[in-house]
């Protein structure tokens, strides 16, 4: 047992096992390159990778990309940050309590049923077409995720913990900070990657309407010139950020959830 144990953080630190995770990844990019220099794929229809790049330091030498980044990343941080702190408290509430449960999940789950598509419109007749219904977009999409996942995780903790807790009178809200969140922390940060992956998806709803800023912006400005390139940039711009802030979570996971001896594949 000792050497197994010794040997596995080993193999996990070896070179093989830090590059395996992109090699799917560099083969998909290779494929696409070839497809497009032998002429398989029309330029008109799926750039190369090479002209991507291109079309990307072209837009980020003229500040193009850049300030179309910031406004993105502005309204998913704003948007992210309501949708998250809303479904955690909310997820907490209905998992301690059966009536927190009976007040909030039917509206959560009906809303969890709702397509963004369908709330956009709605948005803008209650706020106008400013930043104001873009972030609560965000903030709903976010939302459902954290809720769900905070909610089962709070209803997996271990009953005789929360009775414990009870017996020292702890109070509810002490009980929820000390023995719940630590408990249901594997499931929230669960949730806590799903609501990132889905503000992601809002914004690109968000901004693809009526909108006059944002990476969204530039994916509809570029699909009415026929600007493919352009358009291929913007959905890889928003494919990176996906990923990035994925790592950023998981990278949080292993800091918050050492204590978890878990299996993690062979």
């Amino acid at each position: 047992m000792a050497t197994r144990s010794a040997v596995a953080p080993a193999r996990a630190r070896s070179p093989w096992r830090r590059l395996r995770p992109w090699l799917s990844t560099v083969v998909i990019v290779l494929v696409w390159y070839l497809c497009a220099v032998t002429g398989v794929l029309s330029p008109n229809t799926l750039p190369g990778p090479d002209r991507i790049l291109l079309t990307a330091w072209r837009e980020i030498a003229d500040g193009t990309l850049g300030e179309a980044l910031l406004v993105s990343l502005g309204r998913v941080a704003s948007g992210a940050a309501l949708g998250v702190t809303a479904g955690l408290v909310l997820g907490v509430l209905a998992g301690f309590s059966r009536v927190g449960e009976d007040v909030v999940d039917r509206p959560m789950q009906m809303v969890r049923t709702i397509p963004f598509t369908a709330l956009v419109p709605l948005f803008i007749l209650w706020f106008g077409l400013g930043q104001t219904p873009k972030v609560l977009l965000i903030a709903v999409a976010s939302a459902v995720p954290m809720y769900l996942n905070t909610f089962a995780g709070v209803r997996d903790v271990d009953r005789k913990l929360v009775e414990v807790a009870q017996l020292y009178r702890l109070g509810r809200l002490r009980t929820a900070r000390t023995v719940l969140l630590p408990g249901a922390l594997p499931s929230v940060l669960t949730g806590l990657r799903f609501a990132l992956g889905n503000s992601w998806i809002a914004v690109i709803i968000a901004e693809t309407v009526n909108s006059d800023a944002g990476i969204g912006f530039l994916l509809v400005n570029a699909q009415q010139f026929i600007a493919t390139d352009v358009v291929v940039l913007c959905i890889a711009v928003y494919a990176l950020l996906g990923l990035v802030t994925d790592w950023l979570v998981r990278l949080l996971e292993r800091s918050l959830l050492t204590w978890r001896n878990t299996f993690t594949g062979t």
